[in-house]
């Protein structure tokens, strides 16, 4: 795999679990106090699961009316920082 590149669980419209899928996408570079962390485990939860499905519909209003804007779903992990930007 190129250095460069990461795997992601990419999820680039609303539905069911099966809209999901794997890809190569860019590597993410850590901003001016943030950190790039390399994932090692990490969960679904009810709020992934709303956002996947847009349900309920209000949901759209905050993460985007036709797809999702933020195509990497989940937020609780456990990994090591990789990268650290400028603080």
């Amino acid at each position: 795999m190129n250095p460069d590149k990461m795997r992601a669980c990419v999820c680039s419209k609303y539905g069911p679990p099966e809209v999901l899928q794997f890809k190569e996408v860019e590597k993410a570079r850590p901003k001016d106090n943030e950190v790039l962390i390399k994932i090692h485990a990490t969960t679904v939860n009810r709020t992934d699961c709303g956002i996947l499905r847009a349900h309920p519909f209000f949901i759209r209003f905050i993460f985007g009316i036709f797809k999702p804007r933020k195509k990497i779903l989940g937020s609780e992990f456990a990994g090591k920082i990789e990268a650290v930007g400028k603080t």
